[in-house]
């Protein structure tokens, strides 16, 4: 068990709070501070909670994509005068590009982070992801949309052991996998809370509103990722994800409802034997697993009470009141860029879903519309997948201006 230096990459958003809040109970033996936070970054939208922690952790840098440092600079020098230390000011990185640059910040130097933790929501976190790739660091990684439009471009960036998963369900198989070899591996089993509208038919969904979608009954997420657990885009992804990640093939790839989210995922191996990681719902705990991997961080989260009676449940996924998880598969076994093209449809869908110009069921259908008119391009690159990503973008408002 050693000290690390860790990079955070939306450090104002769900997953980086959390991270914040592990790191600053995470001690070594001696008493002494496991991790020690060296730059943050943020989309900007939360100067004040940005300055807040840039100043309680006293960062060597900071990241926003705005543009001008100002408002920012003027709270650091605020809130660093409140708490007596003078003329401290930490780097302070601006523009769309920021995130980026500070995910390879101190590379090569005394100061080169050993864990990147990317809590950046949506595909903007593929530049930042590739960045820390191509530094020695171990990247923790909860932007689980870089890995999925980047595939294998961000696969060919890694080094061996270099990407480490975030996501609960992902944290949860690396954890059962290690139980076994690829070659006894028979299926991964993804599990969803099925989200606030579980058990609906798709006729039942029409209506729904988007306060409602927000009301995730287990886990505290921001609006993209809460509004995909509610569509269950979100499983899509993750089932995309499980692929790239593990090299199992999609077709034994299987995601089941699990309500009560105790389960996070499964494996099954070939013998019959079925391995499970289990604790109540709280990122905190593969936050913790992707800072100290492969070590475990104790005291992260809560453990199970097996002094209680519980009961879990499993049920067989909808696909037809909720067919975003096959869709997901249709576009990851025509690879290329489709999935990049499934995931900034959505994206697009969700924000005119919140804008209140569409309907629920609008989000899917709008990208399965963008994806079947989409002719992918197989030759992976960063410009393809912006390219698709524009198109698919500018594609799927054309059709939502349309349902609007």
């Amino acid at each position: 068990m050693q000290h690390r230096k860790v990079i955070l990459l939306g450090s104002t958003g769900s997953i980086g709070t959390q991270a914040l809040d592990v790191v600053g109970r995470a001690t070594l033996p001696d008493g002494s501070p496991r991790f020690t936070v060296t730059a943050l970054s943020a989309g900007g939208g939360n100067l004040e909670l940005l300055a807040e922690q840039a100043v309680h952790l006293r960062v060597l840098a900071v990241g926003i994509a705005a543009d001008d440092a100002g408002p920012l600079r003027a709270l650091l020098a605020s809130r660093a005068a409140a708490a007596g230390l003078g003329e401290w000011m930490p780097e302070i990185l601006t523009g769309p590009g920021a995130s980026t640059a500070i995910a390879a910040w101190g590379a090569g130097t005394a100061d080169a982070a050993d864990v990147v933790l990317n809590g950046i929501t949506g595909s903007i976190g593929l530049d930042p992801t590739l960045a820390a790739l191509g530094t020695t660091a171990i990247l923790a990684l909860a932007n689980k949309e870089s890995l999925i439009v980047g595939g294998q471009l961000v696969k060919d960036a890694a080094s061996p052991g270099q990407l480490v998963p975030v996501d609960s369900e992902h944290s949860a198989l690396a954890q059962a996998l290690r139980s076994g070899s690829a070659g006894e591996v028979e299926k991964l089993i993804v599990t969803a809370s099925g989200g606030p509208f579980r058990g609906r038919s798709r006729a039942e969904l029409a209506e729904v509103t988007p306060e409602q979608a927000l009301r995730h009954p287990t886990w505290d997420m921001g609006p993209m990722v809460t509004t995909n657990s509610a569509t269950l885009v979100n499983k899509g992804l993750e089932v995309i994800e499980a692929h790239l990640l593990f090299d199992v093939p999609l077709d034994r790839i299987e995601a089941v409802v699990h309500p009560q989210s105790v389960v996070h995922s499964m494996v099954q191996f070939t013998d019959g034997s079925t391995l499970a990681q289990c604790s109540p719902p709280d990122m905190r705990l593969p936050i913790a697993l992707g800072l100290g991997w492969p070590e475990r961080v104790p005291g992260a989260a809560q453990a199970c009470d097996w002094t209680k009676a519980a009961t879990w449940t499993f049920e067989p996924l909808d696909n037809a009141a909720f067919p975003a998880v096959e869709l997901a598969k249709d576009a990851a076994r025509r690879g290329g860029t489709c999935p990049a093209v499934y995931n900034a449809a959505n994206e697009e869908a969700v924000h005119a879903f919140h804008a209140g110009t569409i309907a629920f069921l609008d989000i899917v259908d709008t990208i399965a519309q963008v994806l079947s008119e989409h002719t992918p391009d197989s030759q992976l690159t960063l410009q393809s997948v912006l390219d698709a990503e524009t198109w698919a973008r500018a594609r799927a408002n054309e059709l939502l201006a349309a349902r609007g």
